[in-house]
């Protein structure tokens, strides 16, 4: 009986605590280590759950660092973070994201990706 009691506890704080995760990245596009024939015209990036768009952001820097403006998007769904991108030079592209998860964390990570000479 005890064992029961001791794994209903168990179950209860795994369920509490998948409700409250912090924000992980699913998919972006352009993808991770992409090779682009062209220059993409926008970033987007899929969250697994809702984030706070009006705190989160989306930086492009070149391959010497210097950043790129982009045009953030306040529509679309409530997990995905979309910025419009200027045309690009052939070369690497860094994209750094940090976002504002709905349980109150800041969660941020970079990928890169190259556009084709």
């Amino acid at each position: 009986m005890r064992a029961g009691v001791v794994a209903a506890g168990i179950l209860l704080l795994a369920l509490a605590s998948s409700a409250h995760a912090h924000s992980l990245l699913l998919e972006s596009a352009p993808a991770a280590d992409a090779l682009l024939a062209a220059p993409p015209p926008e970033i987007s990036l899929r969250f697994n759950n809702r984030i706070e768009k009006k705190l989160s952001t989306i930086r492009l820097l070149d391959e010497r660092g210097g950043v790129r403006p982009l045009a953030m998007l306040a529509d679309g769904p409530a997990d995905r973070l979309t910025a419009t991108v200027p045309s690009l030079d052939p070369g690497a592209w860094r994209v750094e994201w940090r976002v504002l998860s709905t349980d109150g964390h800041v969660v941020s990570g970079r990928f890169s990706f190259r556009v084709a000479r």
